[in-house]
């Protein structure tokens, strides 16, 4: 047996192996994301009804044609982006500015860094239920401190057509900052503090120092986890349902709620297929840009 025909039956071997090492992490993801993915792509070229007594048949891009003369599901497409702007910046600002202080050499920073993970460790469910309490117009501690403060009765957070889908964004920056801070403070633990006391000793300012020091270490993780925090709160779904369950008049209304309403309830599986299609096309091309982004990031560097 020749070198070259070892060497590639044990190339061969290492490949089997690996693998067999892979699949059992692999079948999961086969089974759980990638199989109702495909499935429910399917189904999104079908009249695919709750109830219905003949079969199912196909119909090709009918319900995506429907859909694009939805106007109930572009009002909710675009309530979802105003959801996810609003979410994303200032929770990455105020996340940005929390893991700042707490990188700081501050008295019972391990307090500080413990309680600020809680809404973190917190269902969203729960996170909702709590919420709706604040909110509550007549017990909630909300409208407590206001009409002790003298700014009225205060008003139904919740159910106002004008305060619904702010109200509901505070809290979705208030859970979901948590775990961009966690990310940024790891980002700024790896910055030498070497660079930081060389720029001080040249003069450089507190601004001077974030700016040609922290900011770019800190700007990979950045990027990647103001990315992943939009798609995420894109695809919010029990944190809203639970709020307001897409009201008043539609005006929390997600394209993730409009979907599960048509096909629970309403029946309508094969058009809120062809939803779940659009938005997951909306969230690969979100992946592309992310993906060329850091390409570049690394062909600069």
């Amino acid at each position: 047996m020749t070198l070259a025909t070892a060497r590639a039956r044990s190339g061969k071997a290492v490949d089997h192996g690996a693998w067999f090492l892979v699949l059992p992490a692999l079948l999961p993801i086969l089974v759980l994301s990638v199989g109702p993915l495909l499935y429910g792509i399917a189904l999104a070229f079908t009249d695919s009804q709750s109830g219905r007594t003949e079969p199912t048949e196909w119909i090709g891009l009918l319900n995506f044609q429907d859909l694009r003369h939805d106007t109930l599901f572009w009002d909710s497409f675009r309530i979802g982006l105003l959801w996810a702007v609003g979410v994303t910046v200032p929770q990455f600002l105020l996340a940005l500015g929390l893991a700042l202080l707490l990188s700081q050499n501050l008295r019972f920073r391990w307090l500080a860094r413990s309680l600020a993970i809680v809404p973190w460790a917190m269902p969203e469910v729960v996170v909702g239920i709590m919420w709706r309490l604040v909110y509550h117009p007549d017990a909630g501690i909300l409208n407590e401190t206001l009409r002790d403060l003298g700014f009225g009765e205060g008003r139904d957070w919740l159910t106002g057509l004008g305060t619904a889908l702010p109200a509901v964004i505070v809290v979705g920056v208030w859970a979901g900052m948590p775990q961009t801070t966690v990310a940024l403070l790891a980002g700024l633990q790896n910055v030498p503090r070497e660079l930081h006391e060389a720029a001080a000793m040249d003069g450089a300012g507190a601004w001077r120092r974030f700016t040609t020091v922290t900011w770019p270490a800190l700007r990979p993780i950045a990027l990647a986890i103001t990315a992943l925090n939009f798609i995420w709160n894109f695809n919010s779904f029990a944190l809203v349902y639970v709020l307001t369950n897409g009201g008043p008049g539609g005006r929390t209304r997600l394209p993730m709620l409009f979907a599960y309403e048509e096909a629970f309830r309403y029946g309508q599986f094969g058009y809120a297929a062809a939803m779940g299609c659009v938005m997951v096309a909306v969230i690969s091309v979100l992946l592309a840009v992310y993906l060329v982004a850091r390409l570049r990031g690394a062909d600069e560097r």
